[in-house]
């Protein structure tokens, strides 16, 4: 079964007609996308766009043989005209099949938001699930008893618990060719966008591409390991969850705790709690040896730094004579084991930290002594992961890739 994707973008396109905003004003030339519409094996269209007889010119391909035209988003702007000789385009009900006469199989997959989705299986048994913008299937029964997918085309930057409930429930498994499509201006376009779908597992591709379901490609390498760094309130968290979204059964491992009567705290946790996926599992522990040690899903410690006031806590670093005599050999035996930890796990693991040392030089031999241990940390941490990123004002620049 061959595609050629139309168009990549939302239904409004890349750049959106009058939007001032600096995404919009970088989509030009190759970082362009029409509105995303799927031509499938010349005979059936998966959404009628503005322009689709042109965009098919442009990719090689004639619009003449579409025996069959589905609609898959509802469609609030003006009526889209029908080109000449295509048929009218329609819409198959929630759950029912419908057979095209090219052999092509349709399946209406119902969604949890406005709109349809379809898995379309061809004549060589292939098959593909083609998802709305900003839709995610409804409950685990998209999969229909049978093998994974061979490819998916969804809303993974807009939508990713979608992609993770589709790994959750085996309908995208290692081989499932997965594509990034109705893309925004949410997502400056360019290498930002490139990375952004790399973290995710999913391939990006420009309008006009033709693929082949069923055939093997490499996904991007997903790092094992990933250190996220940055300031306060810089996005490093919001990253490094970014990075993990779209991944099912995370467990997200808080190093900061509970603090009795500290209701600005409290306040800090829950809206961490709220950004995260209902899906993933929290642990609230600095014991991190026993997790970072055993098989799971992904890991996402945050952060580094409260683990090590505890750590020097535990190591009574704070008191000056306790330092020397013992307390930094205890310290440094823990960052030691704990990198040791990093470097041989089995998980795949996003950790966050705060990069210190840029600002005001701390009053006091304790905070000093705090602002140089986590320095060490963050280097030992660092040099055992193959992905390391420090977020400024909320943009990531890669430190190792």
């Amino acid at each position: 079964m061959e595609l050629t994707l139309l168009g990549t973008g939302t239904p409004e396109g890349l750049p959106r007609p009058g939007c001032p905003c600096a995404a919009c004003a970088r989509s030009v030339g190759p970082c362009s996308r029409a509105a995303t519409a799927v031509l499938v094996d010349g005979a059936l269209l998966l959404d009628l766009t503005p322009g689709a007889v042109l965009a098919g010119a442009r990719a090689g391909h004639s619009l003449a043989g579409v025996r069959q035209v589905l609609l898959t988003h509802p469609h609030d702007g003006p009526a889209v005209e029908l080109p000449p000789g295509l048929p009218a385009a329609g819409r198959v009900p929630d759950g029912q099949e419908l057979s095209v006469i090219s052999g092509h199989r349709v399946r209406a997959v119902p969604m949890d938001a406005p709109g349809t989705g379809y898995e379309v299986t061809g004549p060589d048994g292939a098959r593909l699930l083609y998802l709305p913008p900003g839709g995610a299937p409804a409950g685990t029964g998209a999969l229909h008893g049978q093998r994974p997918y061979d490819m998916v085309l969804a809303d993974v930057l807009g939508r990713p618990e979608a992609l993770a409930r589709l790994r959750s429930s085996g309908a995208a498994g290692p081989a499932t060719d997965v594509i990034a499509v109705h893309l925004d201006h949410d997502t400056p376009p360019g290498r930002e966008l490139e990375r952004r779908c790399a973290a995710a597992g999913v391939r990006l591709v420009p309008d006009g591409t033709t693929v082949t379901v069923g055939e093997y490609h490499a996904g991007p390498g997903l790092p094992h390991r990933t250190l996220v760094l940055g300031g306060a309130r810089s996005g490093k968290s919001v990253e490094a969850e970014r990075r993990l979204e779209s991944f099912p059964g995370v467990v997200y491992v808080a190093t900061g705790g509970a603090r009795d009567g500290d209701a600005e705290w409290a306040q800090r946790i829950g809206l961490h709690r709220e950004r995260r996926p209902a899906s993933w599992r929290t642990v609230e522990s600095c014991d991190l040896l026993p997790l970072l040690a055993e098989e799971g899903p992904p890991l996402l410690i945050d952060c580094l730094a409260l683990w090590l006031t505890d750590a020097m806590d535990r190591a009574g670093a704070w008191d000056d004579a306790v330092w020397a005599r013992s307390g930094h050999r205890e310290l440094r035996e823990r960052t030691a084991a704990l990198a040791a930890a990093v470097r041989a796990t089995p998980r795949r693991v996003v950790l966050v930290s705060n990069e210190v040392g840029s600002g005001v030089v701390p009053a006091t031999a304790s905070g000093r002594r705090f602002r140089d241990e986590l320095g060490r940390l963050n280097s030992a941490v660092a040099a055992e992961c193959e992905h390391v990123l420090l977020v400024v004002a909320g943009l990531p620049l890669v430190l190792k890739d």
